[in-house]
């Protein structure tokens, strides 16, 4: 390879790579992206999945993109418009009983009290709970971890921010900081059976804590996972969810003309072989084909496991940091479907195949913690769940522009299926089970919608391999890692390499592998580019 050609070369174009170069772009730096499948965004892509059939083909649904990522990359003017949901979910029961959970206090509380009088009044403390502990987060989320594992060197300005927390935090009273601890620590299922006695809101609430999370909603740790999924907004109105008109892919397609009209370098079908490493430091990349890229610094938008397992030679990295990584706990109980229907699915709680509002809802089949614990034993001891618990979305019925007139795409998030089924099923891999597993969950829907089944014109399904396979989801993992409280703020995704800087001279994390975490928020790419360029400026 010649002399530098780039300032930063960024290993993957998902949203947090085009993200981290649009920022470094703006601040003077010459940035190439290169991205290995055909096109950019990730995880967060639209693509068509069955003949004149489009929709989003992993990440489905919008709440937690950050508003100043939205601001400073133009996103609206690029033409991302989202769609806020009338109401955040609908769970359909048993003996055609149903629950709406958003729209609205009042509304919601009418809804609650058709279970409980007691749980409708006790809401609105548990949403100013909910309200107080994301204030905190979102200040957290988006700071730079202190580098508290590196001996010798005190990274005061992430310390300063750290002390800034911890003033936020001595503003609460007691209750209000127990509550916040219990929010840290425990688990999902031991808050909310505090909080309510029904279980239809516990397990609407629940949900959230199993979101990607290959857990029980009783494992300690699951509520901090609640509270990731509740601190995001939409159009300004916080806890919001939403549809992106033209799928999640009009979020990185916007991204990628941001960094176009900055002079970021996009290339795509470009596979990364390794990142070139000389004298300590790295200073490009290794590509399957073609031409290798130089550049002073390398950025990876890739999980931590992929980076150092696969890309970066083993020799560059001390012992201790490989043993990290390879115990690094990588692997969610997601089996993504995106499904071609003929019809609305009509669900015996609330008939019609007209859109209604709750087909453009976040429908949740899974009435109870209790069923959504047993679905994570099932896949934890027989490699899938056998009543899954399914997310259902339906965006064509607000973007026709996914479907041919009079038919629809639905999006299924289904858990839970064992991340390795090898570890369950010897010899076996995810191709031996995937129609299998993808009937199940057509299966699941229709017991509560007995059109869905008969209106299934083609579908495609994703298991936890294909996923790894496509997107480098390691494992599956939406998240590029566990968040649990080991692999968290300075401890993620290794302690002492918190703050986006990896163990490699010139190397950086810029990925869901770093903190914050998972979830399209464009957080970790906008924090790894502040700290980027605060080395390029200061000539490190």
């Amino acid at each position: 390879m010649s002399a530098p050609e780039f300032d930063v070369v960024v290993i993957g174009g998902g949203h947090n790579g085009l993200v981290c170069a649009a920022y470094l772009a703006a601040a003077g730096a010459s940035v190439c992206v290169i991205e290995r499948r055909h096109v950019v965004g990730g995880a967060a892509v639209t693509e068509e999945f069955h003949p004149g059939f489009r929709n989003s083909t992993a990440s489905y649904t919008v709440s937690l993109l950050d508003p100043d990522v939205i601001r400073d990359l133009r996103l609206a003017q690029h033409g991302l418009t989202i769609i806020e949901r009338p109401f955040a979910n609908f769970l359909p029961l048993a003996q055609d009983r149903y629950l709406k959970v958003g729209g609205g206090l009042a509304a919601t509380q009418a809804e609650v009290a058709k279970f409980s009088a007691r749980d409708a009044e006790r809401l609105p403390q548990y949403y100013a709970m909910l309200d107080r502990a994301s204030a905190i987060l979102r200040e957290l989320l988006r700071q730079t971890p202190p580098n508290i594992g590196e001996r010798g060197r005190q990274d005061f300005g992430a310390l300063f921010d750290a002390w800034k927390v911890g003033r936020r935090f001595r503003t609460l009273d007691l209750g209000e900081r127990r509550d916040l601890l219990e929010l840290m620590t425990k688990s999902a299922g031991d808050v909310l059976d505090r909080w309510f006695e029904s279980a239809p809101i516990k397990a609407a609430f629940g949900f959230d804590s199993i979101v990607g999370n290959f857990a029980s909603p009783y494992q300690p740790g699951s509520a901090y996972v609640l509270l990731y999924h509740v601190f995001g907004e939409v159009n300004g109105k916080r806890g919001q969810w939403g549809h992106a008109l033209g799928g999640m892919g009009a979020i990185t397609q916007a991204m990628a003309r941001e960094c176009a009209s900055r002079g970021v370098d996009i290339r795509i079908g470009v596979g990364v072989k390794q990142v070139v490493i000389e004298r300590g430091r790295a200073c490009g990349v290794e590509v399957e084909r073609g031409d290798g890229i130089r550049a002073k610094r390398v950025v990876a938008n890739v999980n931590p496991k992929l980076l150092f397992e696969q890309l970066v030679p083993a020799e560059h990295v001390d012992a201790d940091f490989r043993a990290r990584i390879a115990s690094y706990r990588c692997g969610s109980g997601t089996f993504r479907m995106n499904v071609a229907l003929s019809e609305l699915p009509d669900f015996s709680a609330l008939p019609g195949r007209v859109p209604q509002p709750h087909h453009e809802s976040g429908i949740i089949i899974g009435p109870s913690l209790r069923y959504m614990e047993q679905a994570y034993f099932d896949a934890r001891t027989e490699g899938w769940s056998r009543a899954p618990i399914v997310e259902m979305l339906i965006p064509s019925v607000v973007d026709p522009s996914l479907a041919p007139a009079g038919k629809h795409v639905a999006s299924l998030f289904c858990q839970h299926v064992h991340p390795h089924i090898a570890d369950v099923h010897p010899g076996a891999t995810w191709d031996d089970f995937r129609e299998r597993v993808a009937d199940l969950m057509i299966q699941t829907v229709d017991r509560v919608a007995p059109n869905f089944k008969a209106a299934v014109i083609g579908r495609r399904a994703l298991t936890p391999l294909d996923l790894e396979r496509e997107f480098g989801l390691i494992g599956g993992d939406i998240f590029h890692g566990a968040l649990s409280l080991d692999q968290l703020f300075f401890a993620r995704p290794v302690l002492g390499n918190a703050n986006y800087r990896m163990p490699v001279r010139g190397l950086y994390l810029c990925g869901s592998g770093a903190h914050p975490g998972g979830g399209v928020t464009g957080l970790p790419g906008r924090n790894a580019a502040r700290e980027i360029v605060r080395d390029i400026r200061r000539g490190r």
